[in-house]
């Protein structure tokens, strides 16, 4: 189905899935989003497939303990955005594949928060330009969540154990498909990027050390991205959009 008329930066409905892998996932690919849509009135709730217990280069850190720090690191930025929720999946960090119990998991989020608009990462990116090479579990989480919002979150016979859980079915109607290089909306967030940066903040055991390191990498990405695509805006965070009516 095509879409008329130019494509929309906020959703229609009034309820928002954020699905990612990993803790600050979210706040780096699409913070300022999250922050604009959440001061606007959107409730926006989290999924998170991993816990982050692989990402550290500390050799003396035990995964449980760097789970138990970054999943508090990820409650505290998605508030400090203004989210509700965050449930963690707890599939294992680095070795996240598309599988039918993640999918069912992601699904049973879908049905339990009944999302109008799903945020998700972008399956297809493998790398971007020649400085970038997209962690195979962002595609994967991608992957599964795609296939959790079409077809299996919406048919009752997909996962029928969730039906006996009481998790019935649900369709969801716009999927914002984030980290993409091939983006057809843009959501401005010039405004809201000093929320952006806060969430980011709160992620202490990844960005702490160099986190205005981060901020002018960033700040100058997406600058450079304004120009590169003429956005009428100076920071901007852009999606793939599907309309699944």
């Amino acid at each position: 189905m095509m879409v008329d008329g130019p494509l929309p930066t906020t959703p229609e409905g009034n309820s928002v899935l954020v699905v990612m892998a990993h803790p600050d996932d979210a706040e780096f690919g699409c913070g300022g989003t999250i922050a604009k849509w959440a001061a606007a009135g959107k409730e926006i709730n989290y999924v998170l497939c991993t816990s982050g217990d692989k990402g550290s280069s500390d050799p003396d850190i035990s995964p449980f303990r760097l789970a138990q720090t970054r999943r508090a690191e990820q409650v505290n930025a998605a508030h400090a955005l203004g989210a509700r929720e965050v449930r963690f999946l707890s599939h294992e960090d680095g070795t996240l594949t598309n599988t039918l119990a993640l999918r069912r998991d992601i699904v049973r989020e879908i049905r339990r928060f009944k999302p109008d608009a799903v945020i998700c990462q972008d399956p297809t990116q493998r790398f971007g330009g020649n400085r970038y090479l997209n962690h195979p579990d962002h595609r994967a989480a991608g992957d599964a969540c795609l296939d959790a919002v079409y077809p299996s979150a919406r048919d009752p016979h997909v996962f029928p154990e969730l039906l006996i859980e009481d998790f019935l079915p649900h369709k969801v109607h716009e999927v914002f498909m984030s980290t993409t290089q091939s983006p057809d909306v843009w959501v401005d967030i010039t405004d809201c990027f000093e929320r952006k940066l806060e969430g980011l903040r709160q992620h202490t055991s990844q960005v702490g050390a160099r986190f205005e390191q981060v901020v002018e990498r960033i700040r100058e990405r997406s600058l450079q991205v304004a120009r590169m695509h003429n956005l009428p805006f100076e920071l901007g965070e852009g999606y793939r959009y599907f309309r699944l009516d």
